[in-house]
C-alpha cells in the first residue's frame, strides 16, 4: 500500500501518526518531526518551532501539539518540526545554525549547493512547500530580546493569500498583527509560493511558562479548527488590533544600550526610546518616537552592534 502523505523521505499512510529523527540528507540535517495522516481528508499544514534556536515557547508548543493531535482527531495531514534548527538548540546558540553561523530565517528560498542552512531552506521551499495548504510558524523573543505578544501574516503575495493569512492572524489571541511585506523568513517565503501563512510572537529571553506554550497550542487549534482539520477549538479571549508603519532600528553605533522603554509600553512622539553610550558614559547615539506607537520588542542586552535591531515600534492603533 502506498502512503497517504509524503514529504521527502518522511511519509504516513491514512490514520497513522509517524514520531522521527527525520534525517535530511540534502541538508545533513536531522529534524525532530511528527506526521499525522489524519483518518480522514482535508488540508495539509506545517507548523514549526525552532526556526530560531533559543525560542522556547514556539518549540515546545510544537512539542505538545505533536503529542496531542490523534490521527482520528484530524481532517487532513499535520506535520510538525519540533524544533527546526535542531543543532542551535542543543547548542543553546541564539538565532543561529553553529555549523555554518547562518540565520535560518534570513535564508529562504535557500540554495541547493549552498551552506548547510541554505540547503536546509531549499529543502523545506522545493519539498515541503508545495504540498501545503497553510504554514503556522511558532517563534518568541530571542535570549536578547524583550517582546509583547503579537503575530505576523503574510502581506507581499497575491490579495487572496494575504486576505487567508490575515483570517489566520485574527484567531490569535495577542494584542496586536503586522501584515508583513518582506519576502525572507520562511512563513514570508510560503506566502509568496500562495500558501497562506502567520508568525505568532510570544514570550523572550530564553525562557518559557507553561501559560505561554498553552496559549500558543491553543491560537494553533483554533486556526486548525478554523481550517476544518479538527473539529472544535479554545474559546479566543483576545482579538488582534492591527498596527502598521512598523520601525526596524539598527543601531547607528556600537555601544553600551540603554534603553528607557520597555515591551508593550505606549509611547509618544519625540518620547527618548534609548541611548547608546560608549564605556566612559558618552553618548554615541540617541533614539526618539518618531509618532505615537508601541514598542513591539527591543534588545535588552548591554552591549549592542550592527547584528541586530535594538527595537522595533509600530504606530498606535486608533
Amino acid at each position: 500500500m502506498q502512503p497517504d502523505m509524503t514529504f521527502g523521505t518522511l511519509s504516513a499512510k491514512r490514520g497513522e501518526k509517524v514520531c522521527t529523527e527525520w534525517q535530511i540528507e540534502q541538508a545533513g540535517f536531522s529534524i525532530p518531526a511528527t506526521l499525522i495522516c489524519g483518518s480522514r481528508p482535508g488540508r495539509t499544514v506545517l507548523i514549526t518551532g525552532g526556526i530560531h534556536s533559543c525560542e522556547y515557547v514556539g518549540i515546545q508548543a510544537a512539542i505538545e501539539l505533536s503529542q496531542k493531535l490523534k490521527p482520528e482527531q484530524v481532517c487532513g495531514t499535520v506535520l510538525l518540526l519540533h524544533p527546526v534548527n535542531r543543532f542551535g538548540f542543543e547548542a543553546r546558540t541564539p538565532s543561529i545554525v553553529p555549523q555554518d553561523g547562518c540565520n535560518l530565517n534570513r535564508e529562504f528560498p535557500g540554495k541547493p549547493d549552498g551552506s548547510l542552512t541554505q540547503r536546509l531552506a531549499y529543502f523545506l521551499t522545493q519539498q515541503l512547500y508545495p504540498k501545503l495548504d497553510a504554514y503556522i510558524d511558532l517563534h518568541c523573543g530571542e535570549m536578547f530580546e524583550s517582546l509583547t505578544p503579537y503575530v505576523y501574516y503574510a502581506g507581499a503575495g497575491t490579495e487572496q493569500t494575504t486576505q487567508h493569512s490575515r483570517r489566520m492572524a485574527e484567531l490569535v489571541s495577542v494584542p496586536y498583527m503586522v501584515q508583513s511585506q518582506a519576502v525572507s523568513g520562511a512563513y514570508n517565503c510560503a506566502g509568496l509560493m500562495g500558501i497562506p501563512s502567520i508568525l505568532i510572537e510570544r514570550g523572550c529571553q530564553g525562557m518559557w511558562t507553561q501559560q505561554q506554550v498553552q496559549e500558543d497550542v491553543d491560537d494553533v487549534l483554533r486556526i486548525l479548527a478554523h481550517l476544518g482539520v479538527v473539529d472544535s477549538a479554545p474559546e479566543q479571549k483576545e482579538h488582534p488590533n492591527e498596527v502598521t508603519d512598523l520601525i526596524y532600528q539598527m543601531p547607528q553605533s556600537e555601544g553600551l544600550w540603554y534603553p528607557q522603554v520597555r515591551e508593550g509600553e505606549f509611547i509618544k512622539a519625540g518620547q527618548q526610546i534609548g541611548v547608546i553610550r560608549d564605556y566612559w558614559g558618552n553618548e554615541l547615539s540617541c533614539y526618539h518616537a518618531p509618532y505615537d506607537g508601541v514598542v513591539l520588542y527591543l534588545t535588552h542586552t548591554l552591549w549592542v552592534d550592527g547584528k541586530v535591531e535594538i527595537y522595533t515600534i509600530a504606530r498606535k492603533p486608533d
